[in-house]
């Protein structure tokens, strides 16, 4: 059985700084995940449908999008879900949408691990 392909989503932005700040953010990932990739809400490129298109070309059958947003707005309660049934149905493909990042308890204790971080060489 093949595992799903796993997509990070970031919102995007036309400014290119704020979309390397999420490729960083992303790299970890990339590097340890086979065929995961970074993808974009919109604004950027990669956009979803981009990288599910190529996913499609190279045999995946399902994908698992993580977004990478702090809580579920409307983008992640109506906008996304939109977007992924006119993707399946394009592309004939199943994409799962996982809860947003910020919702993992994990995603708390690296903010408070960087805030002590910061606390140890804030000189007093």
């Amino acid at each position: 059985m093949n595992s799903p392909r796993i997509i990070l989503l970031a919102h995007g932005s036309s400014d290119k700084r704020w979309c390397e700040t999420f490729e960083q953010l992303a790299g970890p990932t990339l590097k340890a995940v086979d065929n995961a990739r970074i993808a974009y809400m919109e604004l950027a490129d990669p956009s979803m449908d981009t990288v599910i298109a190529e996913g499609v070309a190279e045999g995946a059958k399902s994908f698992t999008i993580v977004p990478l947003f702090l809580a579920a707005g409307r983008h992640l309660r109506k906008d996304v879900p939109a977007m992924i049934e006119e993707l399946e149905r394009a592309h004939g493909t199943n994409i799962h949408l996982a809860p947003p990042i910020g919702e993992n308890p994990l995603l708390g204790q690296a903010i408070r691990d960087a805030v002590m971080l910061e606390l140890e060489q804030t000189p007093s």
